[in-house]
């Protein structure tokens, strides 16, 4: 194998598909990256066997073929490279090296066979569609959040991707949960995803699409089957294992007679619980909400470390209540909505109380109150 490539279009490569690479494992191969050589570009492979990435990047191609490489090791010399540089990448089959070479910097890897690099995209998606990059961003940004990171429910530990009914409407919809505040957002079903199975797509896999997503007016292909799903995002292509596990029905806890609606500003809001929140203890992050009508006192006590109460108007009609929650949660939620309005709809203090973007239909928040 032989062939020369631009450093920057490498190195953007190589930054794309090592980020899947695990720096400890006891897999020898696994640390490799897969480079292969072929008409005029060179593809980049890397796995954790849960994920997936490859990437194509345009090369001049002398002599076809593969091999694999450290990619941690690989990603670090041409980060190092001076910037313009032509960077020559040449197989010595005898010793089992690679030799990289650019400019006076020359630089020999040690090389793993590529036959022996498992391929995780074999088999076929039974439902493909798209998606643009900024409806896909929305979906991860406004759910992610809610994701659980107890490892014991391991079902929650990602986000259910999949087709639900809002009035007659059918819509393509994102649910993440931890069991203390649940996050939804409602797409119009894109074309392809009738009939689609529900899926658990991993938190690890949830970030990595995050992070490939750079160009907010592409397409997203999106391809499901009941094992895995594969993002092709331009001239990269992710594909991951799903969570084997069914989520919970998370319709049972979205309440349906909340009557008392709550109206203020998401902006002042948010500062209130930021200022007041100061006080809490790290264990017990309990704001109080005492709600009247076009009053509202956020008050938070701390036996260890004081008091702190802060008032602010509100737009509200019904019976005074007193109700608690998690700072941090309602901080999570106010950084999602789109608009300055945030509108709570409250039963009781000891019931779920939905939160809603009052600009955006399509997000709906369900947090767990906590005693105060």
């Amino acid at each position: 194998m032989r062939l020369v490539i631009e450093r920057s279009e490498l190195l953007r490569a190589l930054g794309h598909v090592t980020s899947v690479v695990e720096r400890r494992t006891t897999i020898p191969i696994l640390s490799n990256v897969m480079l292969k050589a072929s008409g005029d570009e060179v593809q980049l492979k890397a796995t954790d066997l849960e994920r997936e990435v490859v990437e194509s990047a345009p090369a001049t191609v002398t002599t076809p073929g593969a091999i694999t490489v450290p990619a941690h090791m690989l990603h670090d010399i041409v980060r190092k490279l001076p910037d313009g540089s032509s960077v020559e990448i040449v197989r010595d089959a005898e010793r089992e090296r690679l030799t990289i070479t650019a400019g006076h910097s020359r630089f020999a890897l040690q090389t793993l066979a590529a036959d022996d690099f498992p391929d995780l995209a074999a088999g076929e998606m039974t439902h493909n569609f798209e998606l643009t990059a900024s409806d896909l961003k929305s979906l991860i940004e406004k759910t992610r959040f809610a994701i659980s990171s107890e490892e014991t429910r391991y079902y929650l530990n990602g986000i259910y991707l999949h087709t639900a009914l809002r009035g007659a409407e059918t819509v393509l919809r994102a649910v993440a949960t931890d069991g203390h505040r649940l996050a939804q957002l409602d797409l119009e079903r894109p074309k392809g995803a009738d009939g689609m199975p529900g899926i658990i797509i991993p938190r690890k896999t949830v970030h990595e699409i995050h992070r490939l997503i750079e160009d907010s007016d592409a397409k997203v292909a999106i391809g499901v089957s009941a094992a895995k799903v594969r993002f092709e995002i331009g001239p990269i292509v992710l594909t991951s294992k799903l969570i084997d596990g069914s989520f919970p029905d998370y319709q049972r806890v979205i309440p349906q007679g909340n009557d008392k609606k709550m109206r203020v500003s998401n902006a002042q809001f948010m500062a209130a619980v930021d200022r007041v929140s100061t006080i809490a203890s790290e264990r017990g992050r309990a704001v109080k909400l005492s709600i009247a009508p076009d009053k509202l006192i956020l008050s938070v006590t701390n036996p260890d470390g004081g008091s702190a109460t802060e008032e602010m108007p509100i737009e509200y009609g019904s019976n005074a209540l007193e109700i608690g929650f998690n700072a941090r949660y309602l901080l999570d939620i106010g950084g999602q909505l789109e608009s300055d309005t945030m509108q709570f709809l409250l039963a009781d203090p000891g019931s779920p109380t939905m939160v809603k973007d009052g600009g955006d239909e399509r997000a709906l928040y369900v947090l767990m109150p906590m005693r105060v």
